[in-house]
């Protein structure tokens, strides 16, 4: 049958992945470095992936194809997320896993704390770009140090958000690249972004704001600033 599908040009392509994680079915794949649609039955023709590219490499055209199996790609979806992978560092304590937490009504035993966290593992480097738990969230990005500065961070910060941390001055690279791909390729509501008043705590912000601006997607972003004795200074 001749319907509406993507075609790449991989002369074009830059290999940076973005398509791939933009596609909600898991048509295209990264295959030696370059973007290939490897399962046209899988493509529905929507284009998620188009504003994704840097590169221009992504067009929509007429030719023949398979019919878009949505069965198929439900499939494959649960697979996914049933498989829930260790990651590449091959540590067991970073395997990718939902937390769940007792209903709001629940009240905690008397002086406890309980923790908010949603979500295994929560370091920006270890996060998979895909998880069910992306979906429909509101995404908290912080610097690690607010956290301890802040007392209560989980009550404030992390309570009913997806929780991503680092630190801009010690860990290696650039956050940029792999918050973009988590935001262009996940339905995220919003993104706040906790750091610290030091200036070298301004990295985190930045990739947020480049990431935010750089999926192709209107997310709404907040930034709260936390001074060393933990108070917050400024909040947008």
């Amino acid at each position: 049958m001749k319907r509406r599908i993507i075609h790449i040009d991989e002369s074009r392509c830059d290999g940076c992945g973005l398509c791939a994680a933009a596609c909600h079915e898991g048509a295209i794949e990264m295959v030696d470095g370059k973007a290939r649609l490897t399962r046209e039955d899988y493509c529905d023709g929507l284009g998620d992936c188009l504003p994704a590219c840097p590169a221009g490499a992504i067009t929509f055209e007429e030719r023949e194809a398979p019919a878009y199996d949505h069965a198929a790609v439900l499939a494959a979806k649960a697979a996914r997320a049933a498989q829930a992978a260790p990651l590449p560092c091959g540590c067991p304590g970073s395997q990718s896993r939902a937390i769940q937490r007792p209903a709001e009504s629940a009240a905690p035993a008397a002086g406890e704390i309980p923790s908010q966290l949603r979500q295994w593992p929560v370091q920006i480097k270890l996060a998979p770009v895909n998880a069910p738990w992306f979906d429909g969230c509101d995404l908290l990005i912080a610097a690690d140090c607010t956290a301890y500065a802040y007392g209560a961070f989980h009550r404030d910060f992390i309570r009913g958000k997806v929780t991503l941390i680092g630190c801009p001055k010690l860990d290696e690279g650039d956050y940029t690249e792999k918050l973009t791909a988590i935001l262009a390729g996940n339905d995220i509501r919003s993104v706040t972004v906790a750091r610290m008043t030091v200036p070298c705590c301004g990295g985190i912000q930045r990739a947020a704001e480049a990431a935010v601006s750089a999926s192709g997607k209107q997310i709404p972003l907040h930034v709260a600033v936390i001074s060393p004795d933990g108070a917050v200074t400024a909040r947008t």
